[in-house]
C-alpha cells in the first residue's frame, strides 16, 4: 500500500485550483473549487448565480447532484487509490434530496463515507448555505471499486 501523500498526488493537485486543465471543463463550470480532498473527506466550495439555475430562477437540483457526485467520487477515489494505486471508482447510484431552494450565494459541501468495503463505497455529501448555514441538499452515492485484473 502507497502512503495517502504520494498515492493521491494527482487528484491533491486539484485542491484550490479553478484551471480548467487541471480540475476539468465541468467543474470549472460550476465553479467547483476544493479546499480539502483526503480519503476520509473532500470538502468544495461554489457559488449560485443565475447560470446554474432552472427556469423558476433557482439552483438547478442537476448542479446539486452533480456536486454530491463529484465529491464522493474524488474522496472515494482517493481512498482507493490508497488500497491500490491502479484502483479507480465509478458511481452506481446517486440519491440526491433538496431541502430548501438557493437563488444567490455561497456554498460549502462536504463529504463523508459511510462505508468502505473492498468492492463497493457509500458516501454522504451533504451542502450548506454560507449565509445562514441552512442546509439545501443531502446526497448518499454509492460507488463501485475496481481494481485492475479483477
Amino acid at each position: 500500500m502507497r502512503d495517502d501523500a504520494a498515492a493521491n498526488a494527482g487528484l491533491g493537485a486539484m485542491v484550490g485550483s479553478t484551471d480548467p486543465d487541471v480540475i476539468g471543463g465541468f467543474l470549472a463550470y460550476l465553479g467547483l473549487e476544493l479546499t480539502e480532498l483526503t480519503a476520509d473527506r473532500a470538502v468544495a466550495t461554489w457559488t449560485v448565480e443565475p447560470k446554474l439555475h432552472q427556469p423558476y430562477g433557482i439552483l438547478h437540483g442537476g448542479v446539486h447532484c452533480s456536486v454530491v457526485e463529484t465529491l464522493a467520487s474524488l474522496a472515494g477515489a482517493s481512498w482507493a487509490i490508497g488500497r491500490d494505486p491502479n484502483a479507480r471508482v465509478v458511481g452506481v447510484n446517486n440519491n440526491t434530496d433538496f431541502f430548501k431552494a438557493v437563488r444567490v450565494g455561497a456554498m460549502t459541501s462536504t463529504a463523508t463515507p459511510l462505508h468502505r468495503g473492498r468492492s463497493q463505497q457509500l458516501w454522504l455529501v451533504e451542502s450548506y448555505a454560507d449565509a445562514d448555514g441552512s442546509l439545501s441538499a443531502r446526497g448518499q452515492v454509492r460507488l463501485q471499486n475496481l481494481y485492475p485484473g479483477g
